[in-house]
């Protein structure tokens, strides 16, 4: 019998359920047949177990044993129903002992997104390691595409944090420092929130090889290189900016996020340009002071730390985005808030060939070419054949090369913006991007259909004062000078001050190993181990923190 209800029937042991036309548990012992995967399972630490469906519940009790009790349990059970008559059937059922503890969830959501943000905001991030998927019953069956993309979700967000973690822990330092340097650029650099493109359409430009048809295609247009006179703007990367320079083609910001010296080449030869900068507030500082640039700040918190919350109460914390980790993300972010009208994306390619990796007079592209001799030509032999290079198909053209890390991003930028209508890519060699596909004449039709530009303001009034901006700096001077006080035995606060003073200072140790992966938690303040390492990066920030003091005094 096929009906819109679950229909219960008893089994030879246990009840059975039948919906739809299927019958969704054993007809013989549903129970013990749970118990028995249950049994089967690994045993492996900071698990997140997905079970699409758990109907009656059958074998998760089992599995929650094994978990033990808090606080020493690591793993979890995440039970999700897509079908609303078979949530019913499992809140009925599952029972107080199920739907109370603390190491399992039952959430109904067919929603990707949704269901990343349940699991952190019920667990925190960075809890789990891996995910098992959990079949205990047929009800995955009636939704097998919906539930493989609730289970590809999980993983790859569990894997998105881990990554994350890891490049916290090689750059958080760095990180760190640029932020507490660029401090010094408060009083001359507005926030990225003082510039507006109104509703004009904007052209996003990364630096792939896909790029190069875009720029030629708007060289061949005459008035579509200055920036005064063409209907749309044009965000890039400041990869993108040699690229745009040898083709005469003035962008209307830029944005750099490179907190490493790689990107100051991106800046060279670029004449007599007057040009904005977006400028993440851990990037390199010394991007800021590069001369013909206007830089507008933004923060992109790469972990928990007090002291973004120290900036914000200051009135100090320039506009946040999210931490995307790629400044292609990070530029069509921007995008979306600087404008309110249609959005084309080019060149965000995620992709490389065996020849090339960037556009044309890209720093990287210009590299190549200088690299090649009569016994060395342009192909790129390492990159092809290194550990984690993957074939995949393009939007466009012949198959191209890709890496894990550029395939995350790569989803990374679909969860993102995936869901935008007004964003549009154009076709090209790079990878599918989740976005609608024009032609290049669809997307100038785009672009040169608005006439009246907005005007971009240069002239910003900025509000933080050198005065302002070094009182902030004199207060973490004066908490790292107590905290190493305290570690050198000057001073002996109460137990309590001690580990306030630690959170206090919470970038002098966030990137650290056992930090980093447990997302903002540390060790106690009695771990000796901890504290030397801890006393080891004082020092260091301390002379930075001076040396910030003295450019601002001087600006005074």
């Amino acid at each position: 019998m096929t009906g819109e209800t679950p229909r219960r029937f008893a089994a030879r042991r246990g009840l059975s359920v039948s919906y739809k036309g299927k019958t969704l548990l054993s007809t013989i012992d549903p129970a013990a047949l749970a118990d028995r995967i249950v049994a089967a399972l690994p045993d492996t630490k900071g698990t997140l177990y997905f079970c699409p469906s758990p109907l009656y519940g059958y074998g998760l009790q089992r599995l929650l044993d094994r978990i033990g009790p808090e606080p020493a349990a690591d793993s979890a059970v995440l039970c999700v129903e897509i079908d609303e008559a078979l949530m019913g059937l499992s809140q009925d059922s599952f029972g107080e002992s199920l739907l109370g503890h603390p190491r399992l969830r039952l959430v109904r959501t067919a929603d990707p997104a949704l269901l990343c943000g349940f699991v952190r905001e019920a667990w925190g991030s960075r809890r789990f390691r891996r995910l098992t998927p959990l079949g205990l019953t047929g009800g995955r069956h009636l939704y097998p595409e919906a539930y493989a993309a609730l289970e590809a979700a999980l993983a790859q967000d569990i894997a998105l944090d881990w990554g994350n973690a890891m490049t916290l822990v090689k750059l958080g330092r760095l990180y760190a420092r640029n932020a507490l340097r660029n401090l010094a650029l408060l009083p001359k650099a507005p926030p990225v929130s003082a510039l507006s493109f109104g509703a004009d359409p904007v052209l996003v430009l990364g630096a792939g090889p896909s790029l190069d048809p875009v720029l030629d295609a708007l060289t061949a247009e005459p008035g579509l290189g200055n920036r005064g006179s063409r209907p749309f703007r044009i965000v890039c990367v400041d990869t993108a900016l040699s690229s745009l320079r040898e083709r005469n083609i003035q962008p209307d910001l830029a944005v750099a996020l490179e907190s490493q010296h790689w990107n100051l080449r991106d800046f060279i030869g670029l004449g007599g340009w007057e040009l904005p900068v977006a400028m993440d507030l851990s990037a390199l500082p010394v991007t800021g002071d590069i001369r013909g640039l206007q830089p507008y700040l933004f923060a992109s918190p790469w972990t928990r730390l007090s002291l973004f919350d120290r900036l914000k109460a200051a009135d100090l914390l320039p506009d946040t985005l999210p931490p995307l980790g790629s400044v292609g993300l990070s530029a069509l972010a921007l995008a979306c808030r600087l404008s309110t009208g249609p959005l084309i994306v080019a060149g965000i390619d995620f992709s490389y060939t065996p020849d090339r990796s960037h556009a044309r007079s890209a720093p990287a592209h210009l590299d190549q070419l200088r690299r090649q001799t009569r016994l060395s030509g342009l192909i790129n032999a390492a990159a092809v054949f290194r550990r984690g290079s993957l074939p995949a198909l393009p939007k466009t053209g012949a198959p191209v090369l890709t890496n894990p890390a550029m395939k995350s991003y790569r989803d990374l930028f679909e969860r993102e913006f995936a869901g935008q209508g007004r964003i549009r890519d154009i076709a090209g060699s790079g990878l599918p991007l989740g976005l609608k596909t024009l032609t290049l004449g669809e997307a100038f039709a785009i672009l040169t259909k608005t006439v009246t530009v907005t005007v971009l303001t240069k002239k910003v009034t900025v509000t933080v004062s050198d005065t302002r901006a070094a009182a902030f700096v004199r207060g973490e001077l004066e908490a790292l000078t107590a905290l190493r006080g305290v570690l050198t035995g000057e001073a002996c606060p109460a137990p309590t001050e001690f580990e306030a003073l630690l959170d206090y200072c919470g970038y002098l140790w966030a990137h650290f190993p056992d930090c980093a992966g447990a997302e903002g938690r540390r060790p106690g303040g009695t771990d000796i181990g901890f504290l030397k390492r801890v006393r080891t990066e004082i020092d260091p920030f301390i002379k930075l923190l001076e040396l910030t003091l003295r450019e601002l005094s001087a600006g005074n």
